[in-house]
């Protein structure tokens, strides 16, 4: 629910990041980042590779944990509450916290059991009928696969596996979906596809989108990030840092950090 302000309306924090630094054993790999994340709006992390994006993204949903060695400081506020918590359970902040990967990763079965796997496993209620059909809705997938459920997933297209994978990830009712590079390994049209469904998705679910394509970025995002890479060559050492966060808008057409200008005009990264 937003908080109108005046004539505005302020959305709601689903993640309120402090002060979040990871470390991949004794190596930091992204420092004291602070970025709020809004309800029903997409916020795409841009930059350079190695500036920690996609760690940033794996920390929203401890993700991170495992990984051998890692390590997240600061307070990643979910909701108000740390996900890190001593009294968090990891396995329940996946689920309301879901992941659709750079590279569609359906499971070796069909359809169907791809989208009911997560809810039979978490013991949901209700027809599975149900929930499968209401999940390849929502991803936009029902009319193009509801005569072969039963057909073995890998069968399908790239861009629909993808969609497959969103609707694996939304079948368990979460409240945000993070996305790291799902178009990356996509044609165009299936590009298109996907990015249309986002716009779609937004309404009901908070989305984070880690992506290469700045085009991206300015087509689907509310709110975009920027990240880049601090190197100290004499030690050796490359650590991301967030430069900025904005409106889409804004980053895009007249960023506060020149930094940022040079990044989205091209003239480096």
């Amino acid at each position: 629910m937003n908080v109108p302000i005046g004539e505005e309306t302020v959305p709601n924090e689903v993640f309120t990041l402090k002060d979040v630094s990871v470390y991949y054993g004794k190596n930091l790999a992204v420092e004291k980042v602070n970025l709020p994340v809004y309800e029903n709006q997409i916020t795409a992390l841009i930059g350079p590779s190695g500036c920690g994006k996609s760690t940033i993204l794996r920390s929203l949903n401890r993700m991170n944990d495992l990984i051998p060695g890692a390590k997240v400081t600061g307070e990643v506020l979910y909701h108000g509450q740390d996900v890190y918590g001593a009294d968090v359970d990891p396995v329940q902040v996946r689920k309301v916290i879901g992941m659709v990967f750079q590279k569609p990763n359906p499971f070796p079965k069909s359809i169907y059991d791809n989208i009911a796997f997560g809810p039979q496993t978490l013991g949901m209620k209700g027809n599975m009928d149900d929930i499968v059909e209401q999940a390849l809705r929502g991803s936009a997938l029902w009319d193009e696969v509801k005569d072969r459920l039963k057909d073995n997933a890998f069968g399908m297209s790239g861009g629909q596996q993808q969609r497959l994978c969103i609707a694996r990830a939304i079948a368990v009712s979460p409240d945000v979906i993070l996305m790291d590079e799902p178009c990356s390994a996509l044609d165009p049209v299936s590009t298109f596809k996907i990015e249309d469904l986002m716009n779609e998705l937004k309404k009901d679910y908070t989305i984070v989108i880690v992506t290469h394509n700045m085009q991206q970025a300015a087509r689907v995002a509310d709110r975009t990030a920027f990240f880049t890479v601090v190197s100290d060559d004499e030690a050796g050492s490359r650590v991301g840092t967030l430069v900025e966060h904005d409106a889409t808008e804004k980053i895009f057409s007249s960023p506060a950090n020149e930094k940022t200008l040079d990044y989205v005009t091209g003239r480096f990264g």
